[in-house]
């Protein structure tokens, strides 16, 4: 058990090693704002911590991680995310004013790519921290740990992808379809801040809403977010960003390929793309005369922000915390809906993500076809997966029912302890939904005066939510487990020995 877990350290200290380089991103920025330097304290800090992290892993006696499984991925997963979470927060403490548990919020709410923030104001943050915001929304919800530890250790670090919750291997070698995902998200990035920045931004304020936008974070340099620019360009430029951020990078890939046929055979971007418009449309037309003067505004912001909450972005253009959005019923719960389905499968949405959901409603439909159908005949769902054809079977429609019913245990559990604070029903459903599915639209609820215990529960909600709960249940039921075997084993040896 010593030797498997040693491994698992090395390999950990691997991905601490391009932490390091990670954090102190940032201080790129110094060259275009020298004032910034007097905080530049605040990024070396957690960098040399990761260095000697790293350091560490040189004197153990293991000399390669070796190949990682799924298993060991898990326990792999869990502790590396606790770590960053915690060295990701020490700016937020050194030079942004914050606790340690408010800090944790923000960093968490950063990698998980949630945007719920700990900041009333996030103008008069410094431009290194408003940077690192994004860039951690960006770096997390890429997944870019397990990415770069796919570059270094290839097949070997199979367990890990996976464990992390991908399964978006766009060619059949781990390291090209990483190298493919990374040259596709800079490639938008790129893209999507020359876009904002000819919108009416400036370079800076164009590349954080774009690395966040793609991210599905959220987070922002405005109080306001993106409604308080009030400009319908800037505002279709992020809805395509935050489109694109939620479509499987296999959709992408097939894209990019020029293989147009499998991407219009995926079913996911056509359920997440039809039912975005049809509640939009329904939503405008019920908000007619109560809140718009015509179809056309209405639509604006209704589209904008179902958008945001079904890709798991959290960027808004209505004041949602507002009574009256709270009383608006339908809206509300439409888009605790939307939150919860999220979005593509191997995106940086998070969510029950549309895939599942598209397995369900061919299950459902499939029943039925076969009950009409003459006994005997069989037959199989063939559904698209990127480019990949996916044969559904029992196993499929199990994991997806899993996982549903986690997210629905999960908000109603995380619903409750929001309640039993003080908040009003609807109030505590809105914002556990969207910390748990990393959305970040916020009713209210989310602030650095609210109590300790509320803030965990959310910080727990999207720890627990980008890693679909189950790894992070497997994670602790191995080590448990591991530790059981190791005491059972040298209870039995002490009785040899005593015998």
């Amino acid at each position: 058990m010593l030797e498997r877990y040693l491994r698992i350290y090395k390999a950990f200290t691997l991905v601490i090693s391009q932490y390091a380089f990670i954090v102190i991103a940032p201080l790129i920025l110094c060259l275009f704002y020298p004032e910034e330097l007097s905080n530049s304290y605040g990024f070396l800090l957690p960098a040399l911590l990761s260095a000697i992290i790293f350091l560490t892993g040189l004197i153990i006696r293991v000399s390669d991680p070796g190949t990682i499984t799924y298993r060991d991925g898990a326990v792999l997963t869990i502790f590396t995310w606790i770590v960053i979470s915690i060295l990701s927060a020490l700016p937020y403490m050194l030079i942004g004013n914050l606790t340690f548990s408010q800090s944790i919020f923000e960093s968490v709410s950063g990698l998980t790519g949630t945007g719920l923030t700990m900041y009333t104001d996030v103008t008069k943050l410094s431009k290194l921290l408003l940077f690192w915001r994004s860039f951690t929304q960006w770096v997390g919800s890429a997944g870019f740990a397990v990415l770069m530890l796919g570059l270094v250790l290839g097949p070997r670090a199979a367990g890990f992808y996976k464990s992390e919750g991908r399964s978006d291997n766009l060619v059949p070698n781990i390291k090209r379809s990483a190298q493919i995902i990374v040259a596709i998200y800079v490639s938008y990035t790129v893209a999507g801040t020359i876009a904002l920045k000819i919108a009416g931004m400036n370079w800076f304020e164009a590349l954080n809403h774009t690395m966040t936008a793609l991210a599905t974070g959220g987070f922002s340099t405005r109080n306001g977010s993106i409604g308080e620019f009030n400009n319908l360009t800037i505002e279709i430029i992020v809805i395509v960003l935050m489109f694109l951020g939620a479509t499987g990078f296999g959709i992408h890939y097939a894209f990019w390929k020029g293989n147009i046929r499998a991407v219009l055979k995926n079913g996911e971007p056509w359920l997440m793309t039809i039912s975005t418009f049809f509640f939009s449309i329904i939503l405008t037309i019920y908000s007619l005369e109560k809140f718009f003067k015509n179809f056309g505004e209405g639509f604006r912001y209704i589209f904008f922000q179902t958008v945001s909450a079904v890709s798991g972005t959290g960027f808004q253009t209505l004041p949602l915390g507002e009574q009256k959005w709270i009383s608006f019923s339908p809206f509300m719960f439409v888009l605790v809906m939307l939150m919860l389905a999220g979005g593509n499968m191997d995106s940086t949405s998070s969510g029950i993500k549309q895939f599942r959901i598209w397995i369900i409603i061919n299950t459902i439909y499939n029943s039925i076809k076969n009950f009409i159908l003459p006994k005997g005949t069989v037959k199989k769902k063939i559904l698209f997966k990127g480019e990949q054809q996916l044969v559904i079977g029992d196993e499929n429609v199990k994991e997806a029912l899993l996982i549903f019913m986690m997210y629905i245990l999960s908000l109603s559990i995380g619903s409750l302890i929001l309640m039993l604070h003080g908040y009003d029903m609807e109030r505590a459903i809105f914002e556990f939904a969207s910390a748990m599915d990393g959305v970040g639209l916020s009713c209210g609820v989310t602030s650095p005066d609210m109590p300790l215990t509320a803030m965990w529960t959310l910080i727990i909600g999207m720890f627990a939510g980008r890693f679909e709960f189950l790894i992070v249940l497997y994670a602790i039921g191995k080590i448990i487990s591991d530790f059981r075997n190791k005491s059972k084993e040298r209870f039995l040896m002490k009785n040899l020995v005593g015998r």
